[in-house]
This record gives structure tokens, C-alpha cells and sequence, in this order.
């Protein structure tokens, strides 16, 4: 064997060791700089919320589908167990929102959604209620959820109130128990929120609203003895 190919088999080995010890070299500053970087961005690592496409209405933020996916998990409508509707310890811990954040997410809905009035200390829907609930309801647009928010006045104790909201929302339901009853989805599309009066009380502003008394005196009170109600179009 001449002195050259005595040569070659060490070289080959030599050669792929090197080339081995490259690639793991590269690979490793890859690992470190990917690491470095989700250290700099670590937004990068949480799931994204899906944005507004173009056919969506323009409420459609981001933040408003962030929320909105917060609140169907806690509220149960998510796919996960039975519905189970969120009360304003829900609503604070789980979908992390303030009161007025909370009420600016849904201010868009305003010519999409109705506010059912209610008596004081009452929970029952008077026929304009039941009318106005059956017209938002019929008027889906191929919505997926359909929200209903109820509170209750600063009158009274805050248990109390947040039982009577909790009573308006069920009645709400129980209404479109009704009027839907050849929905086998129904509880799956429907999501119940009671805020009693702890939580996103309504200023008088939203007297505006389309509402079931809108030949009544309003202010922040009656306002307030209320379910708002509204189908969502926003696609998550």
C-alpha cells in the first residue's frame, strides 16, 4: 500500500469528526440564539388571538376576541363541560378585566343588542321584554353566541342584588328556552353572565340603548335593573 493511501483513512475520519463537531457547533448557537430571543419577545411564546378577518364587523379586535375567549372558557361555553354562566368573581378572576374595559368591549354592540328592563326587586320579563328578546334572538346573522349580561341596581345588598341578577339572567334563558325549544345547542350558544351590582355598572349613557321602556324615565337605576343582550359575530 502506498504512502498516500496509508494517509487517506486517517484523514477520513479526521475529517468527518471535525465535520460532526461543526454542525453540533451550529446547532447549539442556534438553540442559544433562539433562547435569547424568546427571552427578548416572550410574547412570542403565548398563543396568538386570531384577528379580525375582512368579513367580520369591525368590533372584532383582537382584544375583543381575547376577552371574549376568556369569558367563554370561564363561562363554560367553550366545549368543556356543561354551561355553566359566570358570576362577577368569574368575570374578574377569570377573564381579568375591569369594569369599565369590561363595558367598552361591549359599547359596539349597541345597535346589535337590546336591553331588557326590569321592576325593581323583579325578575320576571314583562311582554316589551319578552318581544325585544325574541326580535335580538331572530335576528342572528349566523352568530355563534348569543350573550346575556344581567345586573341589578346599587339598591340593596350585594348578595341580594347579585341573586336577583343571577334570577334575571335565568329568566332571560328560560324565555328562549321557549321560544328555541327544537334547539338541541341551545345552552351551548347561550352564555349567562349575573354581575349583580358589584361589577361594569351602566351609566346613564346607556340610556340610549334600545331598551324595553323607551317611554320610561331612565337613569342610572333603572338602567341598571336590566339583562343586555346580543348574538356576537366575531369568528375565534
Amino acid at each position: 500500500m502506498s504512502e498516500n493511501n496509508k494517509l487517506v483513512g486517517p484523514l477520513v475520519g479526521v475529517s468527518v469528526t471535525l465535520l460532526t463537531a461543526l454542525i453540533g457547533l451550529v446547532t447549539v448557537r442556534s438553540a442559544v440564539a433562539s433562547a435569547g430571543e424568546r427571552l427578548l419577545t416572550p410574547e412570542a411564546e403565548k398563543p396568538q388571538v386570531a384577528v379580525a378577518d375582512q368579513a367580520e364587523v369591525s368590533y372584532c379586535t383582537p382584544r375583543f376576541k381575547e376577552v371574549l375567549q376568556r369569558v367563554l372558557h370561564s363561562c363554560g361555553l367553550s366545549g368543556e363541560g356543561q354551561r355553566r354562566g359566570c358570576k362577577p368573581a368569574d368575570v374578574k378572576n377569570f377573564a381579568s378585566i375591569s369594569d369599565e374595559d369590561f363595558n367598552a368591549l361591549f359599547t359596539p354592540l349597541k345597535d346589535r343588542g337590546a336591553v331588557l328592563m326590569f321592576d325593581t326587586s323583579k325578575h320576571e320579563l314583562d311582554a316589551a321584554s319578552k318581544k325585544l328578546l325574541e326580535d335580538r334572538w331572530f335576528d342572528r346573522k349566523g352568530a355563534r353566541y348569543f350573550f346575556v349580561v344581567a345586573r341589578a341596581s346599587k339598591t340593596g345588598t350585594p348578595s341580594k342584588n347579585r341573586a336577583l341578577s343571577h334570577r334575571r339572567a335565568n329568566s332571560v334563558m328560560f324565555h328562549l328556552k321557549e321560544i328555541a325549544k327544537d334547539d338541541p345547542d341551545l345552552d351551548k350558544k347561550v352564555g349567562l353572565l349575573w354581575l349583580g351590582n358589584e361589577f361594569a355598572q351602566l351609566s346613564k349613557s346607556y340610556c340610549d340603548w334600545n331598551n324595553s321602556r323607551p317611554n320610561k324615565k331612565c337613569g342610572e337605576e333603572p338602567i341598571n335593573r336590566s339583562a343586555f343582550v346580543s348574538w356576537v359575530d366575531c369568528r375565534l
